[in-house]
């Protein structure tokens, strides 16, 4: 940590001296209490926060999680001379210093994807030497300043459908416990999407597009991977190519696996999610919740084999009620692209058989 703060020092230096950009702020994102504004840790080249600074990566998730269809640009920094090490197919070991961010934006419409464009929030993930730190940032509506949010915040979006009907969106900026609920495990806050699995996939760079953990290692930000071919890959939900069952499970685990996991926050609801997990019945098959109610809207199992109307999971997806919705936090509406695959993996699935002397079930 001394040397990536001495040549940060360094690269600094030559700034002043007008050889070069200033450099990102590492003093700054090792600081006790966090920036008022996202400007001051030097991120980015622009105002609006738009052209990451040198030594800060653009990256995507083959499967990401869905939020109200906001368009999500990530970055990586991590500190001149330091690297993240492969720990397997899920999160690298990112070294103290290292940044993660993420960029919420919406279109004026759907259809069209980058186009007039606005910057809502952006979230860093940093690495201290106590652990990761969450801060959240709203941009104004100039688009040239994003404030810290403590308390998170709501904010109204108008956008166009894909159907071409006026969308609205009650954006919500999550509060510091809300990060931590979300991004914990075993009770520490940790990183969700950057998995090697999931980051193993092609970008598209300046310079070209390349496997994701192989221009890792090239560049030197990541240490100790094998080939791309040798890890572990998570299916891109959308991807109609992919196989039904591939996609559902790598949506599930991007959008429910942080909790429904042994170590997340909905540990003790015994449903497993994410793509770890082998065992059928914890991955929701024939499974009765751990506790009844509303939630559950009267049904059953969380997952009911070939009948998706008779499936927890489903009936979840599919609501905007507090206190019934699945995921209860980060979105305010329903993902109608992510509710048909599940619909669809759920209605695929052959029912299973059981045992009459045991009553035990026999997957599929």
């Amino acid at each position: 940590m001394r040397r990536a703060l001495a040549l940060a020092a360094a690269l600094a230096a030559a700034w002043l001296l007008g050889a070069a950009p200033a450099p990102v702020a590492l003093d700054v994102l090792l600081a006790a209490d966090p920036a008022p504004s996202l400007d001051a840790y030097r991120l980015f080249l622009d105002a609006g926060g738009r052209r990451p600074n040198a030594g800060v990566t653009p990256y995507a998730l083959n499967t990401p999680l869905f939020s109200d269809y906001a368009e999500k640009s990530r970055y990586v920094f991590i500190p001149p001379g330091a690297r993240a090490r492969y720990t397997g197919e899920g999160l690298p070991d990112f070294p103290v210093g290292a940044a993660l961010v993420k960029v919420f934006a919406y279109p004026a419409d759907l259809r069209r994807p980058g186009e007039k464009v606005r910057l809502v929030e952006t979230r860093l993930l940093i690495r201290k030497p106590e652990g990761w730190t969450a801060q959240a940032y709203v941009w104004n509506a100039e688009q040239t300043k994003a404030v810290l949010k403590r308390a998170g915040a709501r904010l109204d979006v108008e956008t166009v459908g894909e159907d071409g009907a006026p969308l609205s969106i009650d954006y919500a900026v999550p509060n510091a416990n809300q990060c931590k609920e979300c991004h914990s495990l075993n009770g520490v806050l940790s990183p969700i999407g950057p998995k090697a699995r999931n980051l193993n996939g092609d970008y598209a760079y300046a310079d070209g597009a390349e496997n994701q953990i192989a221009h890792w290692s090239r560049t030197g930000l990541l240490e100790g991977a094998p080939s791309p071919a040798a890890i572990l890959r998570t299916a891109r939900w959308d991807d109609p190519a992919e196989p039904l069952a591939d996609r559902a499970r790598a949506y599930l685990d991007g959008n429910c696996g942080h909790c429904h996991n042994p170590a997340g926050a909905a540990s003790n609801s015994g449903l497993f999610l994410d793509l770890e997990e082998q065992n059928p019945s914890a991955r929701g098959m024939d499974k009765r919740p751990v506790a009844a109610g509303r939630g559950s809207g009267e049904l059953e199992v969380d997952i009911a084999a070939g009948r998706p109307d008779r499936s927890i999971l489903v009936y979840r997806m599919a609501s905007v009620e507090p206190g019934v919705m699945m995921p209860e936090l980060g979105r305010s509406i329903v993902h109608k692209e992510g509710l048909a695959l599940i619909r669809a993996y759920v209605a695929a699935m052959d029912e299973p058989a059981r045992n009459p002397a045991s009553g035990t079930i026999t997957p599929p």
